[in-house]
């Protein structure tokens, strides 16, 4: 599904146009990556949370050139689903029916 499909599904459901839906959408994903952005965790009861996970300095090697290269340690987005969010998609239902 993309973000136009999600849009146009809140629109049909809600009856609220599809420009307000689509600037509710992008703002709600803005204030996520600017909370990530900052360090901050967002956490969505019933539906999960989106984390700040630390990666850890490492050797990775780069293949065409037989070297070495040292991977520093850096900051990664993660999103962790809510318990009742991960089992309603191994029953195969529906989030939202």
């Amino acid at each position: 599904m993309t973000k136009a499909e999600v849009v146009a599904e809140i629109a049909e459901k809600t009856g609220i146009e599809k420009i307000q839906v689509q600037h509710s959408v992008e703002t709600f994903m803005k204030v996520i990556k600017a909370s990530l952005a900052k360090g901050d965790n967002v956490y969505l009861r019933g539906f999960g949370s989106f984390v700040v996970k630390r990666r850890a300095e490492k050797t990775g090697r780069n293949i065409s050139k037989n070297t070495t290269v040292i991977i520093p340690a850096h900051n990664v987005p993660s999103f962790k689903p809510a318990k009742t969010f991960v089992e309603r998609v191994k029953k195969n239902v529906k989030v939202g029916e």
